[in-house]
């Protein structure tokens, strides 16, 4: 890759061995999106033109890309985007990248019995995409988002003025930050995807990249849930269901926490319980 002239079937070729030297098991595929992004084509025209030549501008920009990503950087923030629920966002490090498990979330709350007027909140927003799928999901709810991080809330608010949602951001912990007003009985409905990784879990190098004050969630990891379903109890109105996300095996000492605080499991869905 050090030449100057480059055929995209050539690059093709020698990121892709690269990627896969450096433990990339995804190297191929993840070579073709960066041609993608970098020459706005699909990959039906990229494929079919296999012998033009890189532009020594579109060369350095792909090289930088690799280096990234040989570097165990998720492709997704050398990208600046991600696709959560048939939709874009923007992203970067500041953020967790949102996961296909947390679409459940989503599935789930479509599922339930809504009252209009609904008040969705999520609490941990990150990119907001939860937020705004919810938003665009369910139209006729009103959604407002909690972080305690305000690099996390910068990305949200770029993310929410692409979609021109009209989304309440608050900054602070959990349910900290939110007026009283924001609670309205039991048309309220919390979404949580909350860090919920224990302390000690060995994270694949991809994921060393990601911010850690979104992943980690205590010794179980399930301590940042156990402050939120605390002050749900110290609220007047409390929320008519809320959703979470963890690993399966935390499932049933998360019942157990919700139990305590006077919420019952509905339902579970691999990663997504839902507690009313």
């Amino acid at each position: 890759m050090s030449s100057p002239v480059q055929t995209i079937a050539n690059w093709l070729k020698h990121a892709s061995a690269s990627l896969m030297q450096a433990g990339d098991s995804t190297a191929y595929l993840d070579g073709l999106v960066m041609l993608e992004d970098i020459y706005g084509k699909d990959r039906s025209w990229l494929l079919a033109h296999t012998e033009s030549i890189i532009s020594l501008p579109k060369l350095m920009k792909l090289n930088e890309m690799i280096i990234r990503r040989q570097n165990h950087e998720p492709l997704a923030y050398i990208r600046n985007k991600t696709e959560f629920y048939g939709r874009n966002f923007y992203i970067d490090n500041r953020v967790l990248e949102p996961r296909p498990e947390s679409e459940t979330i989503i599935d789930m709350l479509k599922g339930l019995d809504l009252p209009g007027q609904t008040t969705i909140i999520d609490i941990g927003t990150g990119s907001g995409a939860l937020a705004i799928t919810a938003k665009l999901e369910i139209p006729h709810s009103k959604v407002v988002a909690t972080d305690i991080d305000s690099r996390c809330l910068i990305v949200a608010r770029k993310n929410i003025r692409k979609y021109g949602l009209d989304i309440q951001v608050f900054k602070g912990p959990l349910l900290d930050p939110l007026p009283v007003r924001q609670f309205a009985g039991n048309k309220t409905v919390l979404i949580c995807n909350l860090p919920y990784v224990p302390d000690s879990f060995k994270l694949n190098l991809a994921a060393l990249n990601e911010p850690k004050l979104a992943i980690f969630g205590g010794l179980d990891g399930l301590e940042v849930y156990q402050k939120l379903f605390e002050q749900c109890t110290e609220l007047k109105f409390r929320p008519k269901f809320i959703l979470t996300e963890s690993m399966p095996p935390q499932h049933k000492k998360l019942s157990a926490i919700a139990a305590v605080n006077g919420f019952r499991l509905a339902k579970t869905n691999d990663f997504i319980q839902l507690f009313s």
